[in-house]
């Protein structure tokens, strides 16, 4: 029996909370990974899982096993990554998810880079807007934009800070004219973001005061890039982050309402598993994310 693959099969099971999806994640069979646990279990004379159709629990001999095997598997993966670190190779399954607005705008035109510099790197790069489970998702990095990040097992590093601001297009405000204060924002159609904290009220910053304005969207979208596309087109008004609105301002196709006012700044976090930490490949890649963020 090969402790160390047991080990690192048990602890997927583990944190997966299914043979099903860790011996997907491992590439292996369900009945495999069944019966390397029922062998593990047999030379340690113990039940280390219990089973049922429904869920699967630790015992207390598995919890210790749990934590025990977790210490010595990560104890492996750091000396490993630093002598891989030290001789400078960067490959193996890079698993990143990012919303599709940053992932769009931010992380997809430095893949050529990334690819050029590791050519020995994969890379599966999942989008979605709303906050998954990177555990359960098998993601090594996950990049997040928050006001702030709650406590949780995961480790987040800050790698910048997007501003949040209010837009809309030329034709819009010639059309209905421009909120002259926070409070005129009610009068215009706004167009929310469905996942956003300040959906149906926007906390705006001055220099010199704070306005909380309450809302209801006529027009709500799950979507920042759906959204900053509606706003161009004249639909009304609503916030973008900076790395969605840059271009659109650049070109001309939207402009800053209440120039002197702005929402709070999120900060953009890479999340990973607290025991893993930050191997070789996910510090490649926020480099070159960090570098793309500098401004």
């Amino acid at each position: 029996m090969d402790k160390l693959s047991v080990m690192n099969a048990f602890r997927r099971i583990v944190e997966r909370g299914s043979f099903a999806r860790a011996a997907e994640d491992l590439r292996v069979s369900p009945a495999l990974l069944s019966r390397e646990i029922k062998l593990l279990e047999e030379s340690l004379g113990t039940v280390l899982l219990t089973r049922t159709t429904r869920s699967m629990s630790l015992t207390d001999a598995g919890q210790l096993f749990y934590d025990e095997a977790s210490g010595i598997l990560d104890a492996v993966f750091q000396v490993e990554t630093r002598i891989r670190d030290g001789a400078g190779e960067i490959r193996g399954h890079l698993k990143v998810n990012a919303s599709s607005s940053f992932g769009q705008t931010v992380i997809a035109p430095i893949l050529p880079g990334l690819f050029d510099a590791y050519p020995d790197l994969r890379l599966t790069l999942s989008l979605d807007d709303r906050v998954i489970d990177m555990v359960e998702g098998g993601f090594d990095v996950s990049i997040r934009i928050r006001a702030a990040m709650p406590d949780s097992a995961l480790v987040a590093r800050k790698l910048g800070r997007t501003r949040q601001q209010v837009f809309a297009a030329p034709s819009y405000l010639e059309s209905v004219g421009a909120p002259q204060k926070p409070q005129d924002v009610v009068n215009h159609r706004v167009i929310g973001f469905l996942l956003a904290d300040h959906l149906s009220a926007w906390t705006l910053h001055s220099p010199s005061e704070t306005v909380t304005v309450d809302l209801d969207p006529p027009i709500r979208v799950g979507n920042s890039l759906v959204l900053r596309d509606l706003l161009i087109a004249g639909q009304g008004i609503g916030t973008l982050p900076d790395f969605v609105s840059k271009d659109a301002v650049a070109r001309g196709e939207l402009v800053r309402v209440l120039p002197d006012w702005e929402l709070p700044a999120p900060e953009i976090y890479a999340v990973t598993a607290s025991r893993l930490g930050m191997d070789a490949k996910v510090t490649a890649f926020l480099d070159h994310l960090c570098e793309a963020l500098r401004p």
